[in-house]
């Protein structure tokens, strides 16, 4: 455990990877070189799961080494994913609000003109400013962050792991802690044959394109490729949409993809699903994709970039993982409830571990959970059913729980409430009333299984959801729960008096 520093404690310096002088602490007044400095944990990659579970550690009072590989903290979703796509999307809201103006009232506008490097001079603005934050948030809870890449180097000897770390100058050194934490993340899978370029995009460069495209073919209607279609769609691009499954965003329940398909519809978009993509050629103008269609027809969609958005691969290669006892399924690293792996004392966390979805939230949420192990502080293990999805599209979704097929499945006699926002009073207020709330619940003991919402501030709303049932709410309960009024959560209350029959304002 780490201990409290005395006046008489000398330092090391390091110099990290963000530029400024990191500090060894020391005790007895002499100088220790890193490799001869015992962590408590040292955790590989400096993430969402990376970074928080060093923050969670340190706050435990563990004496913390963090690796990472590039030169600024916060992984993919704070430099090329969810900060920035969430940023554009808010852009995008706005820029809707404005078409509308006249309606809310706003005169002499004229017609706005989009100023796309404004856009993402704010996006990485935004960016900008949590990296630093993460860099106060370092030096405040005295983590050491050391710049390089990690790899395991086998199994403890003595109760010490040996992290080996490589420069980016080539330089190597080692690294010794008594746990490991793997938190090396993930990177946007491609189709075979294809490399990302100025054309060919995944969620890297669609961040940084000069500016929006005239037209875009979406391939994958995931969270990622349909919040960039919303996007775009925005700000005028003539987009469409290409997914093999039968349905948009499939792992929502099956009633959110139909409505989010409908809404998409209605917005312009061409939401092609069923779709097997056979072929992307470029051309002079851009790019031309051939699939074969829901009933077995070839297509082709000729459009200016083409954005590849077909699900995330964890970084487990090239980690040291085949010299120690950690166990893969499917690419992905095995762990317990504790996020531990076979290989005592290494424990892996985000978008690496599998069973788990790759969400930045579910990410942190097992960092802490492996530094509560290690710390021996009480910690609860991750549930599944008990993870919020939210899609930031217009309209948002947000979600927790069973799908009413889930809970069908596993054999629950299943009843449900549904409410639409068209009767939320806060919904008309605010001009933006499609959409619903379901609610998913046990027959006989009325316990809420599921929630799914989408329309106005989803993504917001969920989170009374995810805590009714993490207390094992029931709609009992939740009928008898004030909500105030105005509000788009109102609609919660409404939607639980729906499995009852009982809605006030339908």
């Amino acid at each position: 455990m780490h201990e409290a520093e005395s006046s008489a404690c000398a330092s090391v310096r390091l110099n990290c990877w963000f530029g400024v002088r990191c500090k060894i602490h020391v005790r007895l007044g002499m100088e220790l070189p890193l490799a001869e400095t015992i962590f408590d944990v040292a955790i590989i990659g400096g993430g969402p799961a990376g970074y928080t579970a060093a923050i969670r550690g340190a706050e435990y009072g563990l004496k913390v080494a963090l690796i990472e590989k590039t030169e600024k903290l916060g992984g993919t979703c704070l430099h090329v994913g969810c900060i920035p796509t969430k940023a554009l999307l808010f852009n995008a809201e706005i820029w809707d609000h404005l078409k509308h103006a006249a309606e809310y009232g706003i005169a002499g506008i004229g017609t706005p003109t989009l100023d796309w490097a404004a856009v993402l001079k704010r996006k990485n603005a935004i960016i900008t400013k949590h990296v630093k934050g993460l860099e106060f948030l370092m030096k405040k809870n005295k983590v050491t962050v050391i710049s390089g890449y990690g790899r395991l180097t086998g199994s403890a000897s003595d109760g010490v792991h040996s992290v080996e770390v490589t420069g980016a100058d080539g330089a190597v050194s080692q690294v010794k802690a008594k746990n490991v934490i793997l938190a090396t993340g993930s990177d946007a899978k491609m189709l075979p044959g294809l490399e990302a370029d100025s054309t060919i995009l995944t969620n890297i460069e669609i961040l940084s394109i000069e500016q929006p495209p005239k037209s875009l073919v979406v391939i994958g209607a995931g969270a990622v490729g349909m919040e960039f279609s919303s996007i775009f769609r925005s700000f005028g691009t003539e987009v469409t949409i290409l997914e093999f499954l039968p349905r948009v965003v499939p792992v929502e329940d099956e009633e959110i993809s139909k409505e989010l398909t409908r809404l998409f519809k209605k917005r312009g978009i061409d939401v092609n699903t069923g779709a097997r993509v056979e072929k992307v050629e470029k051309t002079e103008s851009g790019v031309k994709v051939t699939y074969t269609d829901v009933n077995g027809k070839p297509q082709v969609k000729e459009a200016e970039k083409v954005l590849v958005a077909v699900g995330r691969a964890g970084r487990t290669e090239n980690i040291g993982m085949d010299k120690t006892k950690v166990e893969l399924e499917r690419g992905l690293i095995k762990v317990d409830g504790a996020q531990e792996t076979a290989e005592p004392g290494v424990f892996a966390v985000g978008d690496i571990v599998v069973g788990l979805p790759q969400l930045a939230h579910v990410g942190a949420m097992a960092g802490m959970v492996a530094v509560a192990k290690i710390a021996g502080r009480t910690f609860r293990p991750i549930r599944r059913d008990r993870i919020p999805g939210c899609t930031y599209t217009e309209p948002q979704i947000g979600s927790v729980g069973l799908t009413e097929t889930q809970a069908k499945e596993v054999g629950h006699e299943v009843k449900v409430g549904k409410f639409p926002f068209a009767g939320n009073s806060k919904a008309t207020i605010v001009g933006n009333h499609d959409g619903f709330v379901k609610i998913v619940a046990d027959a006989k003991y009325g316990e809420i299984l599921g929630v799914h919402i989408i329309g106005p501030q989803a993504t917001e709303l969920i989170a009374e959801a995810v805590a009714v049932l993490e207390l094992e709410g029931t709609v009992e309960e939740m009928m008898f729960t004030i909500h105030a009024h105005p509000t788009l959560a109102e609609s919660l209350l409404d939607a639980f008096g729906a499995v009852e029959g009982m809605a006030i304002n339908a």
